[in-house]
């Protein structure tokens, strides 16, 4: 996708203030920001005056990714009037609906499964996106996106952050000291994790364990192989049930992630064997390779976020990424992402002005140049994304010509992505067979 000029996202100003402004009139609160007019203010004036309005936010950003959250939204706070209360859980995909259902819905939240947002629409529970937050998302975001969280042909939100998931994260310092060449096919993978097993080394280090959420970094490398074994074509039809769970096309890629990730040669560097895998910390799952212990950890560029302070992320650095290599050449290579889509239970007209802030260019650079963020957005301008694995990810999202899936556990439903096929890999990862798992899923999809 080319960049756009950002006149584009204010052309819309005239309507889109006109709207909630309006809307703001009846409320009674006639204060205004004492921010309001002035120069750096203007390009808030189209989310109109809504000073004193509080809205709430609920996801599963936390630690220091919580707080650059809050930071990327100050100015638009201090100039709109408009407090966001953000909470981010751990447990946030079991939890939300428990609060949705009790009456307790946050007004908006970040939803990072397509599935999930579906739900939440077949129950009633979501509003439809605004039509400023509607027109801004059009403008910003290609429709490969738009269309995930557009449900019987109504759109329910734009998405925020995205992440590309197809990388292997490396210390380029330990290679060059050994020897080692990054791999660019699966084959040369494979023959570097034997030349780094028979140095003594357990080549691969990983992790599962994210509290409800724990099987999912597994899911993320059945996904990644399976685009890498099968046509995008077939990946469509497992992630809608076109083909069932347990096609042999499944077990296939299944087998082929468990050549890495259930091979006590390779596994699990730093923390044990084949089955600390269940048990070890996502976030922490890599770390070794900073200390030697692992050479090769497969997660997505989110994973800049988790390194030690002080961390050089750079290809001359402490830790970098590659390209997580294709299977077969002839396939292309195809990338697997994510991202977290901004959903509404409420539409007052805050709540609106804040869906359509954050699907804007504004919001978008304005938390790039805070550091380790990656959006689909068009209008995010590459100067002001600092982290090379970062850049690095946008040009990719950004680049016509990649065969882009997303997170196909999140595109199924709920159920069965974050339901059974998480606690599937638990499973799997523990013992049991590959044929075992995928039919205790295939049963589970209604």
């Amino acid at each position: 996708m080319a960049f756009a000029s950002s006149r584009q996202a204010l052309a819309i100003a005239g309507v889109l203030g006109l709207a909630l402004s309006a809307t703001a009139c009846g409320t009674g609160d006639d204060k205004k920001s004492s921010n309001a007019g002035s120069a750096e203010c203007a390009a808030y004036e189209k989310y109109g005056d809504n000073n004193g309005k509080k809205v709430t936010i609920y996801s599963s950003i936390r630690d220091i990714e919580a707080d650059r959250l809050d930071q990327s939204w100050k100015e638009f706070e201090k100039c709109t009037g408009i407090e966001i209360d953000h909470e981010g859980s751990g447990e946030f995909e079991a939890q939300l609906g428990v609060r949705v259902d009790g009456g307790n819905a946050p007004d908006l939240a970040f939803i990072p499964q397509p599935g999930l947002l579906k739900r939440f629409v077949d129950s009633g529970k979501l509003k439809p996106a605004g039509a400023d937050a509607k027109k801004m998302a059009e403008e910003n975001y290609p429709a490969d996106w738009l269309k995930y969280s557009t449900v019987n042909g109504q759109f329910y939100g734009a998405p925020l952050g995205s992440n590309v998931k197809s990388f292997v994260w490396y210390s380029p310092k330990t290679f060059k000291e050994k020897g080692w060449t990054v791999p660019t096919s699966w084959d040369e993978l494979i023959k570097l994790s034997d030349q780094i097993a028979a140095a003594g080394t357990k080549p691969w280090c990983a992790g599962i364990e994210s509290g409800d959420a724990t099987g999912w970094p597994a899911t993320d490398w059945i996904e990644d192989v399976m685009l890498r074994t099968q046509t995008p074509e077939v990946y469509d039809q497992w992630t809608t049930h076109g083909i069932p769970f347990n096609d042999p096309k499944v077990a296939e890629a299944v087998d082929r992630a468990g050549s890495i990730l259930k091979n006590e040669k390779y596994m699990n560097g730093g923390y044990g064997g084949v089955k600390s895998i269940a048990t070890t910390a996502f976030g922490e799952a890599g770390l070794p390779i900073t200390t030697g212990k692992c050479a090769l950890h497969r997660q997505a560029s989110f994973y800049a976020n988790q390194w030690p302070k002080g961390t050089k992320v750079a290809e001359d650095g402490d830790v970098f990424a590659f390209y997580f290599p294709a299977i077969d050449a002839s396939k292309g290579k195809p990338v697997l992402g994510g991202g977290e889509f901004v959903a509404a239970f409420a539409d007052r007209p805050e709540v609106q002005a804040v869906q359509t802030y954050l699907a804007s260019g504004e919001y978008a650079n304005s938390r790039a140049k805070i550091g380790d963020w990656v959006s689909a957005n068009n209008k995010l301008d590459l100067a002001n994304v600092a982290n090379p694995i970062d850049k690095l990810s946008v040009q990719i999202l950004q680049d016509k010509t990649t065969v882009f899936r997303f997170d196909g556990s999140d595109l199924m439903p709920a159920a069965v992505g974050a339901g059974t096929f998480w606690k599937g890999m638990i499973d799997w990862i523990n013992g049991k067979d590959t044929a075992t798992v995928l039919q205790g899923i295939e049963s589970s999809w209604k």
